[in-house]
């Protein structure tokens, strides 16, 4: 992976070759206030995992989410950006006993960009073909009121004084002005605000600063608003902090159905905690990679595959968490009570079987109409993953094995 620092310093020396001129002096530039606000959204996501297919067991991210500086992020049509990931600043007010910026934490060195610097610094990043947008986040610095304008009239100088028509998602601050949100609106194409945990009593725990009616939910019903104007283009995100404040997985699966349902969301991403020193929670068990990923799953079954609340609900344990398995599969043994033949099955019972998603069901659909389905070599050409698919499967009148073998 390239440092953020060798790649500025590439893309300033690249600017000879592109036809702008040079906007950054390299001897200008203040590494170390790059590399301090670059990593300060590592726990921002721009990809999740499950962002482009669903699999049993993911060890590392689609998107190439890295710890700091640039990540790779979908746009709604489909396209992989490259976007320079950054905070505005690393100084905030609140009291998040999570995170390593908050006042109670033995932060690093506060650092800070203006509005020029960024905005040059992003440009310099894009004409260096590095990047192709920005991912905006920030703490705040007094107030959210004068970091929000700062963060705004960044992105004012891309897009009007330099003329960029690049990517631009925007994190918006917990408390904005719904003035800020509006004109936010007329200059980047999606904004986040990260509701965190499921209700206002586990936001309690984590923070004694933050108001989560307030600060929070009326902020994302005031982006909803503006989306409803035709504003934000790709919509708003949201994002989860999985075990910090001790919740269950299923508060934080109804919580993400009301954010679907209610506030409009696109999309909402999941990070598992992590225990950082020198912050209040230093000393809480970290939460495994697997609990994130089990959720962006039940996530991916709610949105694409179009499973029914009751169904998903087979995929927790009697406490309300997930199990270390394919999600898909849990719900299967609940719900499928005898072998499935895929000639005679419908879109929908083909949907719950595991081994077999939207593709390769609508590909079952059409292989039909043309030939019958008597054996496994059918289906693993058409993408069926048969090795997980066969035992629900009744082939030429045949079954694998039954279900109480496969449990």
């Amino acid at each position: 992976m390239v440092t953020l620092d060798k790649i500025v310093r590439l893309a300033n020396e690249g600017q000879f070759d592109s036809s702008g001129p040079k906007i950054y002096d390299l001897n200008n530039i203040d590494m170390q206030k790059v590399k301090t606000l670059g990593e300060g959204t590592k726990h921002d996501i721009c990809a999740s995992t499950a962002s482009k297919r669903q699999v049993a067991d993911v060890s590392g991210r689609i998107g190439d989410v890295v710890k700091a500086g640039v990540c790779h992020a979908f746009t709604p049509d489909g396209r992989c950006v490259g976007m320079f990931k950054t905070l505005f600043t690393n100084a905030c007010q609140h009291e998040c006993k999570y995170c390593p910026n908050a006042t109670l934490s033995h932060r690093p060195k506060i650092q800070k960009y203006t509005p020029e610097e960024l905005a040059k610094l992003t440009l310099m990043l894009y004409r260096g073909n590095y990047v192709e947008g920005l991912f905006l986040s920030s703490g705040i610095a007094g107030n959210e009121d004068q970091t929000m304008e700062d963060m705004i009239e960044s992105v004012r100088l891309l897009r009007e004084k330099y003329s960029f028509q690049g990517y631009i998602h925007m994190k918006v601050l917990p408390g904005a002005s719904y003035e800020h949100i509006k004109q936010a609106s007329e200059l980047v194409d999606r904004v986040s605000i990260n509701i965190e945990t499921p209700s206002k009593s586990y936001m309690s725990e984590l923070s004694s600063t933050k108001d989560y009616d307030n600060d929070i939910l009326q902020r994302q019903k005031y982006i909803r608003h503006n989306i409803g104007k035709g504003r934000f283009p790709a919509g708003q995100t949201t994002q989860f902090i999985v075990g910090a404040a001790q919740e269950t997985d299923k508060e934080i699966f109804k919580s993400m159905l009301n954010e679907y349902e209610e506030m409009e969301v696109k999309r909402s991403y999941f990070s598992a905690f992590n225990s950082v020193k020198g912050t209040e929670l230093e000393n809480t068990p970290s939460q495994p990679q697997w609990r994130e990923n089990k959720l962006y799953q039940v996530d991916w079954l709610h949105r694409i595959y179009k499973f029914q609340n009751k169904e998903i609900e087979h995929a927790f344990d009697e406490d309300g968490f997930l199990f270390n398995k394919d999600p898909k599969l849990s719900i299967a043994l609940n719900i499928i009570d005898s072998s499935i033949d895929p000639n005679e099955a419908t879109q929908e019972q083909l949907l719950r079987i595991p081994g077999i998603g939207p593709k390769s069901a609508y590909g079952i659909l059409k292989l039909r109409k043309r030939e019958r389905i008597w054996k496994n070599e059918q289906l693993a050409r058409i993408g069926v993953v048969t090795k997980r698919a066969r035992y629900f499967l009744k082939l030429n009148g045949w079954e694998y094995s039954s279900l109480e073998d496969w449990s």
